[in-house]
C-alpha cells in the first residue's frame, strides 16, 4: 500500500504458501505501531507446532501474540488503537474453529464486520482463497469452501483495502486501480 493511502482495515487473501502471511507482517511491522498478532490456530500436533514456531521466529521480537480461536471480533475491540496495529492470521482457520463448534457463522461474521467498522486503529487480516480448485467430494469440504467464500466478500465488501499474494506477489484488487471501462 501507499503512503498515499493508508487503509484502516486490510483483507489480504491468497492460497497456500503464497506469502499473504509475509506480506501481511510486513504492512503492520512497516505502519510504525505496536504489533500484535493473533493467533486463531490451536497446535494439535507436532507439525503444526513446528509451523507456529516458524512464523513467530519469522516476525521476530517485538510482537504482542495473542492466541484466540474464535472471539477475533472481542480481541479487535480491545487491542485495535492508535498506537496498535493487529494481524488476524488467520480468517479460515478461524472459520474452521467456529464449524466444529457448530457456532452461528453468519452471526460471527457479523460480529466480526462491527468489530472491523468500530476498530480503533488499524486491522489486517489474513484469508485463504480456497474456491479456485476442484469441488470438494464430501458435503462438510462444500460448506466450508462455500463459507469461506462467503466469509472472504462479506469481509472485502467492508475493507478499505484488498491484496492478492500470488507467487509471494501482492496485488491490490481494492481500491481498484485505475482502468480503462470495458465494455462489450
Amino acid at each position: 500500500m501507499s503512503a498515499a493511502h493508508s487503509p484502516r482495515t486490510v483483507l489480504v487473501t491468497g492460497g497456500a504458501r503464497s506469502g499473504k502471511s509475509l506480506h501481511a507482517e510486513r504492512l503492520v511491522a512497516a505502519s510504525s505501531r505496536d504489533p500484535v498478532y493473533v493467533a486463531t490456530c490451536a497446535a494439535f500436533d507436532a507439525e503444526m507446532s513446528a509451523r507456529i514456531a516458524r512464523h513467530r521466529e519469522q516476525r521476530g521480537e517485538g510482537w504482542t501474540t495473542i492466541e484466540e480461536p474464535r472471539d477475533i471480533a472481542a480481541v479487535i475491540g480491545r487491542e485495535a488503537g492508535p498506537a496498535r496495529a493487529v494481524l488476524v492470521d488467520c480468517l479460515t482457520l478461524w472459520l474452521s474453529n467456529l464449524l466444529f463448534a457448530e457456532a452461528d457463522i453468519p452471526a460471527e461474521t457479523d460480529r466480526l464486520a462491527d468489530a472491523l467498522r468500530s476498530a480503533a486503529g488499524p486491522v489486517v487480516l489474513v484469508t485463504n482463497e480456497v474456491g479456485s480448485g476442484i469441488v470438494p467430494e464430501n458435503a462438510l469440504a462444500r460448506r466450508f469452501r462455500d463459507e469461506q467464500g462467503r466469509l472472504n466478500r462479506h469481509i472485502a465488501q467492508i475493507a478499505d483495502a484488498v491484496v492478492l499474494v500470488a507467487a509471494g506477489l501482492p496485488l491490490v484488487l481494492k481500491p481498484a486501480p485505475a482502468q480503462p471501462e470495458i465494455r462489450l
